[in-house]
C-alpha cells in the first residue's frame, strides 16, 4: 500500500530534478557557444556576421540547437571596452507550462583592432 502512495510522489520529484537538469544543460550548451561565436567575430577583420555563423555552427549538432530561435551578433563598448556581443534567444525545453518558456544568453569579447 505504501509502494502505491509513494512511486507517483518519487515520480514527480525525479521529473521535476530531470526537468531541471535538462534546462542547465541547454543554458550552459548556449552561453559557451554564444561566448565562442563572440571570440570568432572579435578577431581582427572579422565581422559580427562571423559570430553569428560560428554559433550556429557549433549549435547545431548539440540538443540545444533545436531551441534556438535567433542569434544575433554586434559591436558595443562595455566600461569603455570594445567588445563583440552575441546574443542568443531561445526556447526552454520544458514538459508542461511551468516556469519561463524563453531564455537569452549572451556572450563577450574584447574586440581586436578596432577603430
Amino acid at each position: 500500500m505504501e509502494f502505491v502512495l509513494v512511486v507517483p510522489l518519487l515520480l514527480v520529484v525525479a521529473m521535476g530534478v530531470l526537468q531541471i537538469v535538462l534546462a542547465l544543460h541547454v543554458r550552459s550548451t548556449l552561453t559557451s557557444a554564444a561566448a565562442e561565436g563572440a571570440r570568432a567575430a572579435s578577431l581582427a577583420g572579422a565581422d559580427p556576421a562571423a559570430g553569428v555563423r560560428r554559433t550556429r555552427v557549433l549549435l547545431a549538432g548539440s540538443l540545444a540547437g533545436d531551441v534556438v530561435r535567433d542569434v544575433a551578433a554586434r559591436r558595443a563598448v562595455i566600461g569603455g571596452a570594445p567588445v563583440v556581443e552575441v546574443r542568443i534567444d531561445a526556447a526552454l525545453p520544458l514538459i508542461g507550462l511551468l516556469g519561463p518558456t524563453a531564455m537569452s544568453v549572451e556572450g563577450h569579447a574584447l574586440q581586436e583592432g578596432w577603430n
